[in-house]
């Protein structure tokens, strides 16, 4: 029983569960969106359930391809693969547990849902490989989170709507941005080893710059999303909250000083998705 709980302490923390509050809020901005107030329970809870899977398959993948660079980078080298705290047949098997949950989970929801599955796990999972093919990768990662908002609003709908592609759009610019950001920590071990990044390609003061692009283009999509779904004065505060973050996240980390990395990745960016979510679904059932 002990080595049960400890494997399974060491999993979760392997694909650090607590950080599914980055796309979790907006998958379901996207689900309220799609319903015009709360979707049922069942649509919900099944919404849930595919996040869950998806993201834990994904970042157990990563861990898995990820394994031996991990162990050659210093920041890295204490995860739980590198470590040897659990084997690589282990972490193969949960992915594909994980990847399960998340095709019964699209398969309680509808058609269209089920058959885009396939899709939408081939993206979460090539991420993992991306370093290794282009310094774009970031927006890839993007594209792996920005997906839930268009997918929930398909497991509320049964169709999809170009609307929702902005909120995918603001997911991908949002944490292209930020892992560029996070990426930082990095520079001198991926220009060592040849992996490729933005501030391998840029530098770090180029790499800072790319970032508040990313951020203000999302800003400006927010505004295009608040005129597009006829949100109102609930909803434009939470983008006005929302930019004040982000502007609070660019200030406490410098390319010359990334000490603050964790508090800006992870704190900061955890409460931007809570807030922007918590606002827009107070404006849309403000409405009804």
């Amino acid at each position: 029983m002990e080595n049960v709980l400890r494997s399974t302490r060491v999993t979760l923390e392997m694909i650090k569960w607590e950080h599914s509050i980055f796309a979790l809020p907006f998958a379901l901005t996207g689900a309220v969106l799609a319903a015009d107030g709360w979707p049922s329970v069942r649509v919900l809870c099944w919404i849930v359930v595919c996040m869950v899977g998806a993201r834990s398959a994904a970042m157990a993948f990563n861990r898995l391809a990820d394994s031996e660079l991990d162990a050659a980078n210093p920041r890295t080298a204490t995860r739980a693969l590198p470590k040897g705290d659990l084997s690589k047949s282990f972490v193969l098997c949960f992915t594909i547990l994980a990847s399960g949950v998340f095709f019964l989970g699209a398969a309680m929801l509808n058609r269209l849902t089920l058959e885009l599955a396939p899709v939408a796990l081939a993206v979460v999972l090539a991420y993992s490989y991306m370093k290794r093919i282009t310094r774009w990768s970031h927006l890839v990662l993007g594209l792996a989170l920005g997906i839930a908002p268009s997918a929930a609003w398909i497991a509320v709908r049964g169709t999809l709507s170009p609307r929702v592609l902005l909120l995918t759009g603001i997911v991908i610019l949002w944490v292209g941005g930020f892992d560029v950001l996070y990426a930082c920590q990095d520079f001198d071990h991926d220009r060592k080893v040849g992996l490729n990044s933005v501030p391998q390609a840029f530098g770090l003061e180029g790499a800072f710059w790319i970032a508040r692009l990313m951020h203000l283009s999302m800003v400006a999509l927010l505004f295009v999303l608040l005129h597009a779904f006829g949100l109102g004065m609930i909803a434009l505060a939470g983008i006005i909250l929302v930019i004040v973050l982000l502007a609070y996240e660019h200030v406490i980390i410098s390319p010359h000083d990334l000490r603050r990395m964790n508090a800006a990745f992870f704190t900061l960016n955890g409460v931007i998705s809570v807030v922007f979510f918590a606002f827009v679904a107070a404006d849309v059932l403000h409405r009804r």
